[in-house]
């Protein structure tokens, strides 16, 4: 190369180097993020993408949750989200409304282990079944509180949805998860549950809609199923499509927090391809790799080629253990939210 080679896509950006001190605050660590490469700049960019949507009060802000978040100890960051006014939908699996009502009604999670000393995987595993302990990675959940579960559903859930599908015809996904989250509420405080009543609970209480479009695929659709298998109670997978539509149709802004992949993630953000517009904000916590093709990696830039994103929309995406870069990104951007509320 000589001088007179022009540098079209250079720019003078030194690396700066993280500081990590006691006593600094999320936000403050997420700047120091700021000055690093690969994923701790990704991560502060998704700080930055994630506060606008928070702060700008003109943004509906939608929040995708996939994978294992409530049983590995995400549910209060999500249910405080709700809470603050930080989400206008959520989308999630039947997995995570099953795990969140097993804690709300009085169950736990625990701590495991992958591997038990002096035996395989799979030996472990074994033993696990024998025991009646369902594992979760590194976390366990005794059989027992599925049979908690189930109880809560057909005492407090079931019936009334079952006089309304007896006038309706049948009930939309989102008004059973509605109804799930009024039952979750009122038996955490009736049984005084020292955990809190969770996601669906909070929701329920400041009329957050809750979408699950793939309620089958878990438990909760299981235990649901079965109890259609005797009653009038059925639900309506496609009436969902107009409410979240609306909310989209709607919004002067939206925004889409996405973690993790699969159906609560193309479910957010398909919304749009109906709408006159697309997402103006959009994060993406994920450990998924796009060369596969797959919903779950692709990139929010291809999704923009769909028309999913505006063209100019801001959006970041992480690609690290999501329990990991969802409290971080939250706390980092609440901190932010907070400052510029307190400035003004």
């Amino acid at each position: 190369m000589t001088d007179e080679t022009p540098r079209e896509t250079f720019e003078h950006d030194p690396i700066g180097h993280a500081e990590a001190r006691a006593g600094m605050t999320v936000g403050e660590l997420a700047d120091e993020y700021g000055d690093a490469g690969i994923g701790a700049s990704a991560l502060h960019e998704a700080v930055d993408v994630y506060a606008e949507m928070l702060g700008d009060d003109e943004v509906t802000n939608f929040f995708g949750l996939a994978g294992a978040m409530v049983p590995t100890g995400m549910r209060r960051i999500v249910a405080d989200l709700i809470r603050d006014g930080h989400i206008d939908a959520l989308v999630t699996t039947g997995a995570n409304l099953t795990h969140d009502a097993i804690e709300a009604i009085g169950g736990k999670h625990h701590h495991g282990e992958v591997h038990a000393e002096g035996k395989t995987e799979r030996e472990h595993d074994e033993r696990l079944r024998d025991e009646g302990v369902d594992r979760i990675y590194n976390v366990y959940l005794p059989q027992e509180h599925f049979a908690l579960f189930e109880g809560h559903l057909r005492e407090e859930v079931f019936p009334p949805l079952e006089a309304e599908c007896e006038e309706e015809g049948a009930v939309s996904i989102q008004r059973f998860t509605e109804e799930l989250g009024r039952a979750n509420a009122e038996v955490n405080d009736a049984e005084d549950v020292s955990e809190g009543a969770g996601v669906a609970a909070a929701a329920y209480e400041h009329d957050v809609p809750i979408y699950c479009p793939a309620v089958q695929d878990s438990v909760l659709g299981l235990q649901a199923w079965m109890y259609s298998q005797t009653s009038e109670f059925t639900l309506d997978a496609l009436s969902d499509m107009t409410t979240i539509t609306d909310q989209a149709f709607d919004a002067e802004k939206a925004g889409a927090m996405v973690v993790g992949g699969g159906v609560p993630k193309n479910y957010t953000l398909q919304t749009m391809l109906v709408a006159p517009d697309a997402y103006d904000y959009a994060v993406q916590l994920t450990m998924d790799t796009p060369e596969t093709g797959g919903l779950s990696g692709a990139t929010l830039d291809e999704a923009r080629s769909w028309g999913k994103l505006e063209k100019a929309a801001r959006n970041a995406s992480v690609y690290a253990d999501a329990t990991i870069t969802l409290p971080l990104v939250v706390a980092a951007a609440r901190e932010r939210v907070a400052a510029d509320e307190g400035d003004r």
